[in-house]
């Protein structure tokens, strides 16, 4: 078990990574026209898928890396350029083009598949976050941090659901520029993660480098 400031960076990585905030334009997005209690109904979806994908990478990612022969270092590498690769895209502000592009190929029809794909998945509980929470589950064993782990998940996921509610007030008083803003300090945020994942990676993989 880790002490809390550990699990205080844990949460605030977390944060970054799933970066609720800075989903709100594409929340708008998918959500424009619908009533306040279906947008309420499809953050609940979100926030439960959100919160079942991380629960399952958090208690079996780990034999799943062991069953495919896979080190956690090499994992961790991995995982590191994933975020790094999220992080630019957050930075350049591109990081929702595409899922636009995917909107308007459809005639901007939204209905509470949205909640799954792509809002869920992967833009939330992708492989960023996956693997952030697979390689923080193996800083620590013993039930009390998986239990305190779960507990970050799950207030996390209510952080998702919350967002979907506050979505029109905050891009109201935000505007995009304040949104672009915010997302590109936490892309920042994000690259200096990575940096440490890539780094924590590359000395369990060469220990002679540490």
């Amino acid at each position: 078990m880790l002490d809390f400031t550990e699990y205080t960076k844990i949460f605030i990585s977390l944060f970054a990574i799933l970066d609720p905030i800075g989903i709100i334009p594409i929340i708008i997005l998918f959500t424009s026209g619908m009533s306040p209690p279906k947008r309420a109904e499809v953050g609940r979806i979100a926030s439960l898928a959100v919160c079942s994908i991380l629960l399952v990478a958090l208690f079996v990612g780990q034999p799943l890396l062991a069953f495919f022969g896979i080190s956690i270092s090499s994992f961790r590498v991995a995982g590191g350029i994933l975020l790094m690769l999220m992080a630019f895209k957050m930075l350049n502000g591109n990081l929702y083009t595409s899922i636009e592009a995917d909107n308007d190929s459809v005639g901007g029809g939204t209905s509470s598949i949205h909640a799954i794909v792509p809002l869920s998945i992967p833009l939330l509980a992708g492989p960023g976050s996956i693997s952030a929470v697979i390689l923080e589950a193996h800083k620590a064993h013993g039930i009390e941090h998986y239990l305190i782990m779960s507990l970050e998940i799950m207030l996390l996921s209510v952080t998702v659901w919350l967002t979907f509610l506050i979505a029109p007030w905050v891009a109201q008083r935000l505007g995009k520029i304040g949104i672009d803003v915010f997302t590109r300090l936490m892309g920042l945020v994000l690259a200096a993660i990575s940096v440490e994942f890539i780094a924590g990676g590359i000395r369990g993989l060469f220990p002679v480098l540490g």
